[in-house]
């Protein structure tokens, strides 16, 4: 094949007659997955701007799209792979930001003190065998 899109056909053919599991099927799979690694690439470059330095986790979120998109292309539908693959790459990718980003701004102070409160009510809670009280979580914190 003289193109990444013919490539691409042939080990799907490949992958509906050979038996999931095996050695041939892996080969099969994992070789989709790296020549597909660009579209990944792609739709993580949209999410650049989004602050921090989450490229990797982002290129590794998307690439879980990528496989997911892989066993679930359908050759017979007659649609592209990367039309098909490119919204369960950028999907997945939502989900990641949708699951660990704040929805509306938080001041990072009150970030901060979301984690020693959640310290200071364990920490109470073994001292005082009992869920601590308000009054009691504001004065161990000094608030």
């Amino acid at each position: 094949p003289k193109d990444a899109r013919a490539l691409s056909k042939v080990f799907f053919d490949r992958l509906q007659v050979l038996e999931e599991g095996t050695h041939e099927y892996q080969y099969a799979r994992n070789t989709l997955i790296e020549m597909n690694l660009s579209l990944v690439r792609f739709a993580a470059s949209r999410f650049r701007n989004r602050g921090g330095d989450d490229t990797e986790d982002i290129i590794q979120v998307g690439t879980i799209g990528l496989i997911k998109a892989i066993d679930r292309f359908d050759l017979s539908r007659e649609v592209e792979f990367a039309t098909f693959a490119v919204p369960y790459i950028v999907g997945e990718i939502k989900r990641f930001f949708r699951d660990t980003t704040w929805s509306v701004h938080v001041p990072r102070r009150l970030q901060e003190l979301r984690v020693d409160l959640a310290k200071a009510k364990e920490q109470l809670s073994a001292e005082l065998d009992r869920d601590p009280t308000v009054k009691e979580l504001a004065a161990h914190l000094d608030l």
